[in-house]
C-alpha cells in the first residue's frame, strides 16, 4: 500500500488506515471506495475504519533509509485509501501518523485531504511549535464551491500548500493561489468518469504561471476535449476523430470518450510536471 505508487506526483503512497465517508461531488465515483467493495469491504465506507498492518507502518522506515542512502528526497501520498483529517479515526492512530513522520526526515509527506477545516485542531497539541519541514498539507478542490477549503487550508503554516484539483468537473474562474506552492489537476477515469474540458484546465495552468505556481497535470481522465486531440501520439488529422470516431461524443462538452491511456498527459502539446523547489537544512 505501496512500495512504489502509480500516481505520477509521488514516489510512493502509504495508507496507515483505510476507509472515509462520501463527502464532496469528487467523491462520487470514488476509486477507493469501489476497491472497497469489490474487496467485500463495504463497511469501510459505511462509518468503519480499518488500521493496516505493522508490516504496512514498517514500510516508511525502509523508504527513508533508502532515500537517505541515495542522497534523495522522496515524495509519499497519505492517504490513497483514507483521509488524514478523518473525523471518525481514533486520534491515537493519528499520533502514531505524526511521530512516523518525524521518525522518517528524508521523505516528503502529502496529506491531502477533503476536510481541511480539521487540520489545524487535530495537529495540535503534537505541532503547535510548527509543522516539521517535510509536511506536504493538501486539499481537494473539485469545484467552485469546494474553493473554500482554500482558505482552511491557508491558515495552517507549512513548508508546501498544495491543491489537489481533481477531478476538475467545472471551470474554477479566479483563484486565490496566495500562499499555495502547488496545484495538481486531473480529469476522471473510472467507469462512470464526467468530462473535463481543455479550458478549464488551461486558465488554472495560466493563473499559477501568473503566480509562480507550480503547476502539475496528472491526466486527461478517460475523456479528451477534441481540440487536444491534435496533440495525441499517432494523430494525423483527416475527417470527423479519425481513429477515434467510434468513440461516445459528449457534444455539449466537446468532449471524447478515448479512455486514460490513449487520452494522456499532455496539454496543448506540452507535459506539465511542475514540483515546487523546497530547500531542507541539514
Amino acid at each position: 500500500m505501496a512500495e512504489n505508487s502509480k500516481i505520477e506526483w509521488c514516489r510512493h503512497t502509504f495508507n496507515p488506515w483505510v476507509g472515509c465517508t462520501r463527502l464532496s461531488p469528487a467523491c462520487q465515483h470514488c476509486y477507493a471506495e469501489g476497491w472497497a467493495r469489490r474487496t467485500g469491504q463495504s463497511h469501510l465506507w459505511e462509518g468503519e475504519r480499518r488500521r493496516t498492518s505493522v508490516a504496512n507502518w514498517q514500510q516508511p522506515l525502509k523508504w527513508n533509509r533508502a532515500a537517505a542512502a541515495a542522497g534523495e528526497r522522496h515524495r509519499v501520498f497519505c492517504a490513497s485509501l483514507a483521509d488524514v483529517f478523518d473525523n471518525q479515526v481514533p486520534e491515537i492512530w493519528r499520533s502514531d501518523l505524526f511521530a512516523l513522520i518525524e521518525a522518517t526526515p528524508n521523505l516528503d509527506w502529502m496529506l491531502l485531504t477533503k476536510r481541511p477545516q480539521n487540520i489545524a485542531k487535530m495537529i495540535w497539541p503534537k505541532w503547535d511549535a510548527g509543522l516539521p519541514p517535510n509536511v506536504w498539507l493538501g486539499t481537494t478542490v473539485e469545484d467552485r464551491l469546494r474553493m473554500a477549503n482554500i482558505e482552511h487550508l491557508r491558515r495552517v503554516p507549512a513548508i508546501v500548500r498544495f491543491l489537489s484539483i481533481e477531478p476538475l468537473l467545472e471551470d474554477l474562474g479566479k483563484i486565490d493561489l496566495t500562499g499555495i506552492q502547488l496545484v495538481i489537476v486531473g480529469g476522471e477515469s473510472e467507469p462512470n468518469a464526467r468530462p473535463m474540458q481543455a479550458e478549464w484546465v488551461q486558465n488554472i495552468r495560466d493563473q499559477c504561471a501568473e503566480a509562480g505556481v507550480a503547476f502539475f497535470f496528472k491526466q486527461h481522465g478517460d475523456w479528451i476535449d477534441v481540440g487536444q486531440l491534435r496533440h495525441l501520439e499517432g494523430w494525423t488529422g483527416g475527417p470527423g476523430f479519425g481513429r477515434f470516431d467510434h468513440c461516445h461524443y459528449d457534444q455539449d462538452l466537446e468532449c471524447l470518450r478515448v479512455g486514460k491511456k490513449a487520452a494522456g498527459r499532455l496539454l496543448d502539446g506540452v507535459e506539465h510536471n511542475g514540483m515546487p523547489e523546497v530547500r531542507h537544512v541539514g
